[in-house]
């Protein structure tokens, strides 16, 4: 395993449409974990379809030794499928069951091979993973969402690929199911390449890869690690620009000078030539000689005003751009102690439910946490109004607004400005686009049409739509909000949600995300009830 590699030489990659995703890039990976970096769009899930060989360059090759692995970012399972059959065993499985029943058949034992432990080996990875209660026997279609991402990966490592590519792998994993693969990750002995945003996952890496305007920078050491360094980097970069900044204005004046002194030689000579105090000749020769010099001065000036003006280039170009959204919105706010929601002896769909009564008052920030399917989207649509009770009441007592996973609140036939308006349809257009301005949509950015929007695009639009909606939401209901975002549309968040001053109900997974957003109260949806807890509690060992 230790000599396995994946090398890009020259790699680049068009798509049928003239988007060109990668060109002449040169990569490669080497033993030990890797974490692919970079924004939505960048490139990152293109690349390891190259590598994984699922997509030819257009330019270029990949060069791999040993067998690769990828487990993409959609993972989807024929749901007739047995669980054996999903794990590439069922036939050596079954060979072995007609040997042990006596058939003693040579295709059997060529079936087999060498692998007799190969059900053991399976029933292990299973377990490793937390799917030990599945067996071999169920099928795909009996497994969750997160199970069958699980089920993928164990059906991966029991291949043993020398190069294992994993894409977004913990998108719609429980918080347990994270750990599982986090596990995994972290003993996995040949050569790893991760995309991902999650931070927990992230840093268990080994070093990072930037994926950023076609080109990668490496980065020793973890996610945490590359974040400090991009940060050292980045105070660098703007010490340089102000330096940049300053010299232009110095060569602005400098030129400005020159042309003031070239026009004042310019009304002297001109002075002399009236007054006809020297000879002719002497004055055209002066004139001339006063010219040449006074032009070669503003060409000097005007060249280091030139160059200056490259290393302002420069120096802005190496400052990313890192603009936040700004949610200063007065009505959101809610008063300490206001009552925002009652829950009363909740009975919901899929059996779930809250006993007794559950208050949320005031600005308070509630994590609800669970495994998948435990009922937390279901407990947000009852709140929301979209299920209705099987028993019992949820009341909001204050304007609140849903931002479900699927992001369907956006119509993909309008633009992000018709979007926002037709939630607030008393603003004006100037008002719905000064505001979306601080969601990042300047000018002809809230043109696009929403079903041309990349992924972290589309969620700052609904975000936008639903803060910006009349009356302002004094409660914000969150699914999964970290779900197919990049880092930086990640930040974004937590800084919108910083500056929002109303109450907050979110459900995920994701713990640094939900600790960075100064959660308040953990609830726990666990065997269809919602009980207290806290994040010491979800932190322990599976």
């Amino acid at each position: 395993m230790s000599a396995a590699s994946l090398t890009c030489t020259h790699l680049s990659f068009t798509w049928a449409d003239g988007t060109t995703v990668l060109d002449n890039l040169d990569i490669a990976f080497g033993p030990g974990r890797t974490g692919l970096v970079g924004a939505n769009g960048s490139g990152k899930s293109t690349l390891l379809k190259l590598l994984a060989g699922e997509l030819v360059p257009t330019a270029g090759a990949v060069g791999s030794a040993g067998e690769i692995g990828l487990l993409p970012q959609n993972v989807t399972l024929d749901t007739r499928l047995r669980v054996d059959q999903a794990l590439g065993i069922a036939e050596r499985r079954a060979a072995l069951h007609a040997i042990e029943a006596g058939d003693t058949a040579e295709e059997h034992f060529e079936t087999v091979g060498d692998d007799w432990d190969v059900e053991e080996r399976a029933l292990a990875t299973l377990g490793e993973l937390g799917l030990g209660h599945i067996g071999l026997d169920r099928t795909a279609g009996e497994l969750s969402g997160g199970e069958s991402v699980l089920l993928r990966l164990a059906a991966l490592l029991l291949r043993r690929p020398d190069v294992l590519l994993l894409d977004e792998p913990t998108n719609n994993l429980d918080l347990y199911a994270r750990r599982r693969l986090h596990q995994a990750v972290a003993s996995w002995p040949g050569v790893l390449v991760v995309v991902s945003h999650d931070r927990e996952l992230l840093d268990l890496v080994d070093r990072i890869a930037e994926l950023r305007s076609g080109e990668v920078t490496w980065y020793g050491g973890n996610f945490s690690a590359y974040e400090a360094a991009l940060a050292v980097e980045q105070e660098a970069a703007e010490r340089l620009l102000r330096t940049a900044e300053a010299d232009v204005r110095k060569q602005r004046r400098e030129l400005a000078d020159a042309q003031v002194t070239l026009a004042r030689r310019k009304r002297y000579g001109q002075k002399m030539w009236d007054s006809k105090r020297e000879p002719k000749i002497v004055m055209g020769a002066r004139k001339r000689a006063a010219q040449e010099s006074a032009g070669r001065h503003r060409l000097l000036h005007e060249d280091r005003l030139a160059e200056a003006r490259e290393r302002l280039d420069e120096a802005a170009e190496a400052v990313r751009n890192d603009d936040e959204i700004r949610v200063e919105l007065p009505y959101t706010a809610v008063p300490p102690g206001r009552q925002v929601l009652t829950l009363e002896n909740l009975e919901m769909a899929h059996h779930a439910r809250v006993r007794g009564t559950l208050d949320l008052r005031g600005p308070e920030r509630i994590a609800l946490v669970g495994r998948n399917g435990a009922g937390k989207t279901t407990l947000l649509r009852t709140v929301a109004g979209e299920l209705a009770p099987l028993g019992g009441t949820a009341t909001a007592h204050v304007p609140l607004r849903f931002l479900p996973q699927r992001l369907d609140v956006l119509d993909d036939a309008l633009s992000v400005a018709e979007n926002v308006a037709r939630f607030a349809p008393g603003a004006t257009a100037n008002r719905v686009r000064a505001r979306l301005a601080r969601f990042l949509f300047r000018g002809a950015r809230a043109d696009q049409k929403a079903a041309t929007l990349s992924g972290g695009e589309r969620f700052r639009a609904a975000l936008a739509a639903l803060m910006l909606a009349e009356p302002a939401p004094q409660l914000l209901l969150l699914d999964e909000p970290t779900n197919n975002l990049d880092m930086a549309s990640v930040r974004q968040l937590t800084t919108a949600l910083e500056s929002y001053r109303g109450a907050l109900l979110v459900a995920g997974h994701d713990l640094p995300f939900l600790r960075s957003i100064g959660v308040t109260r953990w609830l726990l949806m666990e065997g269809g009830e919602l009980t207290e807890t806290t994040p010491e509690a979800l932190g322990g060992p599976v």
